[in-house]
């Protein structure tokens, strides 16, 4: 498997697919391993435990290895203890084989990270970014930040860009739709102009999608789900539902600050009235932070009572400005929704916590973009 096939493994990864001894499946096969080399650590993982956990022969299993030891993306981890027999030879991840960039296209401001193969960010640059001025000038700057991202690299070849901006838009196909603000963006192709301007292959999505794949990375394949609510220059959702990410067959799944639960309420960027993102941006320009916290509480409490997720995580620079109001206040909303409902277990209130990541949760996830299909994490869609 030479380099230039890993985009191709990519697209051939599936999530929880049992292995399959097929050529056709070589990509998803490697996909598979390399997954699980990137959940072991330094630790590594032996082939004997790679084919259990697969399905795939041993001798399938050994291929594969061999060709991603010759790609630099494996390595030896050491020899496990013996069990009467051979110790069996660890395998590891090499992170710094390979990198991706990920970027976050806030309204005013862009945030460009490089990280390696384990999702650790190697490098981060940030700059102004005016995303009502237009396709021109946010690929000007989308070029420059990350040609000097690669140009302080020591040449480690990049797989690809995951870009993350607000929504609506059009995943599979890469193309924007009236993105809240800033209708003139709609049925620009984004992704295409990017992959253009960059040379590289991009994959495009939602800002929240995108901090939400990142986010999930910490759950056992299959297991939880949760909500993540951005409360930034705008307000969204990312959903990770039984341990997948949720976007829907249009993309349109976390919306969340669309939600009208005032009638009468201030007129939002879409068009209507009463959006608790509009109500939670006046009570924010107003320095009024518990109203604020009170209306995305109002949110994450009908979001539960939608979907019986298991928590919600926060984040965006507005709640990170000020964890502690919207911590208190949504864990409220949470646990007056399970008062209401009764005490039981079942009913208990759903945990309320800050989002791991910072200011570089949605630049991350959108790397993990790039990443996720390379290790079997998700399907992806077509690249340029």
């Amino acid at each position: 498997m030479s380099s230039n096939d890993l985009p191709s493994v990519a697209l051939a990864a599936f999530a929880g697919s049992p292995g399959a001894n097929l050529p056709a499946l070589r990509g998803h096969n490697a996909a598979l391993v390399l997954g699980l080399l990137r959940t072991a650590g330094e630790d590594g993982v032996s082939r004997p435990e790679l084919a259990a956990h697969t399905g795939l022969t041993p001798q399938a299993v050994s291929k594969i290895t061999a060709r991603l030891r010759a790609e630099g993306l494996a390595a030896e981890a050491g020899r496990r203890a013996s069990t009467g027999g051979k110790p069996a030879t660890a395998l590891r991840l090499v992170p710094g084989a390979r990198h991706a960039i990920g970027l976050h296209l806030d309204r005013d401001e862009l945030t460009t990270v490089r990280t390696d193969l384990a999702g650790e960010a190697v490098a981060v640059r940030r700059a102004p970014l005016a995303f009502e001025a237009g396709a021109e000038q946010l690929l000007a700057t989308a070029a420059r930040e990350v040609a000097a991202l690669r140009a302080e690299s020591d040449g480690t070849p990049v797989l690809g860009v995951g870009a993350a901006c607000p929504g609506p838009l059009d995943h599979a196909t890469g193309v924007l739709h009236r993105v809240t603000g800033s209708p003139h963006w709609d049925g620009f192709p984004l992704r295409d102009a990017l992959a253009d301007r960059l040379g590289l292959p991009v994959v495009l999505d939602k800002d929240t999608n995108a901090a939400a794949l990142g986010l999930a990375r910490d759950l056992p394949p299959g297991a939880g789900s949760f909500g993540y609510l951005h409360l930034g220059t705008g307000l969204g959702a990312g959903l990770v539902l039984g341990g997948g990410l949720y976007r829907g067959p249009r993309t349109g799944a976390g919306e969340f600050g669309h939600q009208t639960i005032q009638w009468d309420g201030p007129r939002c960027g879409c068009g209507r009235c009463g959006c608790i993102e509009a109500l939670c941006l006046a009570a924010v320009a107003r320095d009024d932070l518990p109203g604020a916290a009170r209306a995305l509480g109002v949110g994450a409490a009908n979001l539960v009572e939608l979907l019986d997720i298991d928590r919600v995580l926060l984040g965006g620079r507005t709640v990170l400005a000020h964890p502690a109001p919207f911590l208190d206040g949504v864990t409220e909303a949470l646990a007056d929704r399970a008062r209401t409902r009764g005490g039981s277990t079942a009913r208990a209130a759903i945990p309320v916590v800050l989002a791991r990541g910072g200011p570089r949760t949605v630049a991350d996830g959108a790397a993990e973009l790039v990443l996720a299909p390379l290790f079997g994490a998700v399907p992806a869609p077509r690249t340029t």
